[in-house]
């Protein structure tokens, strides 16, 4: 059912799932699910996606009043945490051990970005939903340093190939940089986020994970947080994401100016994404191991 003020373009409106986001109830992808699962209104009618708010506009999500956010954005909550092994990085209180009722923070917040259950260390959270939708975006390229810990004994071998490039998930790996730090640890530094990555490249070279450790996200360091514990991001830290993110305006404009062109034909045939197939590479060399699980597509996930 569409709204009047669908095709409004009018200087004073905002796309409603930027609107939604920017309130601090989502991030912009989460608000796209809720508009086409009609979970939202506006004054009392069901909207499509591209819909514009205008000033004054009555905005609901499951009857609830979304409230439009501050221009300055003073109101948002910013946060570093150190995730525990076996917290789920998700927003639905439903799920045991979930991110949110971990930290049990007053304001409504989401984590940027995920971290496998099975591993630790630092994580972004926010009640801004446009942040999230920028440092997501795979070309904005943030380095995540990982400290991990494998069952057997490193060799120069290992090293080199991880950090040229190991075939998952129907693609290789972008090369990054791995130092060993002990007989068993090695540190790594991406700018993927592919599912299990870390995990699926250990395993193509014969080596499983036992511990792994996000210790940096750009310059923000895990460092001073105890396992468990969460802090505001300081001024100069977020001055430096926002610099980091300004790249993303274009490409936003690019995508909402795409959306605008589908939202005119809802019948028109949907394209999705075919999942990943079976892993097809061989391995380099590496003997006595069991073949790798297949992948299930790309997540940003690490």
């Amino acid at each position: 059912m569409n709204t009047s003020n669908t095709s409004n373009t009018s200087a004073a409106s905002i796309r409603l799932n930027k609107f939604i986001s920017d309130s601090g109830f989502c991030s912009r992808r989460e608000a796209d699910k809720l508009i086409d699962s009609q979970r939202v209104s506006i004054n009392g009618v069901i909207p499509e996606l591209g819909t514009k708010v205008l000033s004054g506009d009555e905005v609901r999500v499951d009857g609830n009043l979304i409230n439009a956010s501050a221009e300055n954005k003073s109101d948002r909550v910013y946060l570093a945490y150190h995730k525990p092994k076996g917290i789920t990085c998700t927003t639905e209180h439903h799920v045991k051990g979930n991110i949110i009722d971990a930290i049990g923070h007053p304001e409504r917040i989401f984590p940027i970005g995920r971290l496998d259950k099975p591993s630790e260390g630092l994580i972004f959270l926010t009640s801004d939903g446009d942040i999230v939708n920028k440092i997501l975006r795979a070309e904005n390229a943030h380095d995540k340093e990982y400290i991990v810990t494998v069952d057997r004994p490193l060799t120069e071998r290992f090293i080199h190939a991880m950090g040229a490039g190991v075939p998952i998930l129907d693609t290789v790996t972008k090369p990054c940089t791995v130092t060993m730090q002990s007989k068993f640890v090695f540190r790594i530094v991406l700018t993927q986020g592919l599912n299990r990555q870390i995990r699926r490249m250990c395993e193509y070279l014969g080596y499983g994970v036992t511990k792994l450790k996000r210790s940096r996200i750009m310059s923000i360091r895990l460092a001073g947080l105890k396992v468990g514990q969460w802090r505001n991001l300081t001024p100069d830290e977020m001055h430096e994401i926002n610099s980091a993110v300004e790249g993303s305006t274009k490409t936003a404009l690019e995508t909402e100016q795409k959306i605008d062109a589908n939202v005119t034909d809802r019948n028109a045939p949907q394209t999705r994404t075919k999942p990943q197939g079976r892993m097809r590479g061989r391995r380099q060399g590496i003997s006595n191991t069991a073949p790798p699980r297949p992948g299930r597509g790309r997540k940003p996930k690490a």
